[in-house]
């Protein structure tokens, strides 16, 4: 599965990258199908608290999967639209 992470309007550091690859390509494991990972990282109103936000977009032959969660950090939002996913990807083999 390739995994695509833009960063809206600030430059993300390795350590954050490799943290949001690392877990969203395990959700590979859940579903053997997904062609790509569309992540996208942005702040919304800086001056506020729980304002990251992280787009998820799975590629699966058939139809797409999203997920968006805010937070506080982005690697809690990422957390919680991979649970979001895996609740999708777990609603989607129940119809299979």
């Amino acid at each position: 599965m390739n995994v695509k992470i833009n960063a809206v309007k600030f430059k993300a550091d390795e350590k954050l990258l490799a943290f949001v690859e690392d877990k969203v390509s395990k959700l590979e494991r859940q579903l053997s199908n997904i062609i790509e990972a569309e992540v996208t990282l942005k702040v919304e109103k800086p001056e506020s608290d729980n304002n990251k936000v992280a787009d998820i977009r799975l590629v699966i032959k058939g139809s797409d999967l999203f997920a968006s969660k805010q937070a506080d950090s982005f690697e809690e939002a990422v957390m919680l639209a991979i649970d979001a996913l895996k609740h999708q990807i777990n609603k989607l083999k129940d119809k299979q």
